[in-house]
């Protein structure tokens, strides 16, 4: 009788949950390749991309020389690389622009953030890279202590916003588990945030977005949530229900709307500002607009993105149907 109870209580409890799912509406996309690499030119890993407000394309890659950073123009010719043999350079994790089209190019395995004026010369650099003496630190392993967060010095740093002050956010990262929030003109103000499960806590803080009220978007990918905050670090809520955030994107404009994309499983969840998923698109795969985990998105518009994947070494372009 007991396990009657219990083989009705999976079934009403999975029948719930595929009601759930399928409640969720599947957004129809297109896929295309923009990029037009010239002969010879490989991206290897895509870690990151990002648009300026001309439409230009910054792809953040991992290749076999090391990070590069490349330049594309709006219909996807090659324009330039920036930054080539910069000593921050080592391992790839994110790029952006800001609102004065400065290139912040984010490398973890630098503990540095560099950004890049619009004609490509370093500008300002935020955190410090290991003594090379001393080689890259160690990625501490199961039971090893993680070293007490300093101010002022990152460890494997993976994003980075801006709020309407021009103050800068700093997604701290895989060991710190922390949000760093520095002035525009790149002084230390405070960090939040500490290794655990509670509001304010996190994980691995894998990525990090801001909206039109200055309200603070992180991703805590192995906590499974976005938790929002506001510029002085306080917890303001929530978002569950999405899988892993890998990459997060809020679009521009007066009508914003935040994508989040659960890589493993392949899948971009689109969510009003307060949670609500609007709807959910894609799987994992090797083919035309299918994902191999996306790392990072660019969402210039609210029907059109781009992602950037690790495993295809590629970016693809996403045009959204209705």
């Amino acid at each position: 009788m007991r396990r009657m109870i219990v083989a009705v209580a999976v079934a009403l409890l999975s029948a719930t949950v595929w009601a759930q799912q399928a409640s969720i509406p599947e957004i129809p996309y297109k896929a295309s390749d923009p990029l037009k690499l010239p002969t010879g030119l490989y991206l290897g890993e895509a870690a990151g991309v990002a648009l300026n407000s001309h439409g230009d394309i910054f792809v953040f890659s991992r290749s076999g020389k090391g990070p590069r950073l490349f330049e594309f123009d709006p219909n996807g010719n090659f324009m330039r690389e920036i930054g080539q043999d910069l000593y921050g350079f080592y391992q790839a994790h994110a790029v952006r622009v800001d609102q004065d089209d400065n290139i912040w190019a984010v490398d973890e395995g630098t503990n540095t953030i560099t950004e890049f004026d619009p004609e490509g010369r370093v500008k300002m650099v935020l955190g410090r890279r290991w003594e090379r003496v001393d080689g890259p630190p160690k990625q501490p392993g199961p039971g090893d202590a993680i070293p007490k967060p300093q101010p002022d010095r990152f460890n494997r740093e993976t994003d980075v916003t801006w709020d309407k002050a021009g103050n800068i956010y700093v997604a701290d990262g895989y060991n710190n588990s922390r949000v760093a929030k520095y002035d525009k003109d790149g002084h230390w103000l405070m960090a939040w945030g500490q290794r655990g499960t509670g509001p304010g806590e996190f994980h691995t803080v894998h990525s990090i977005a801001i909206d039109n009220e200055d309200h603070i978007y992180v991703g805590d990918r192995e906590n499974k949530r976005i938790q929002v905050f506001d510029t002085d670090g306080r917890f303001l809520r929530q978002i569950t229900g999405i899988g892993a955030p890998w990459a997060i994107c809020i679009t521009p404009g007066s009508h914003q709307v935040l994508y989040s994309s659960d890589s493993v499983p392949g899948r971009i969840y689109k969510l009003d500002l307060d949670g609500k998923i609007l709807g959910v698109f894609g799987k994992a795969g090797k083919q035309p607009g299918e994902f191999g985990w996306v790392h990072e998105i660019a969402c210039p518009s609210e029907n059109t993105l781009y992602v950037a994947e690790l495993l295809n070494w590629r970016v693809q372009k996403l045009v959204l149907g209705k």
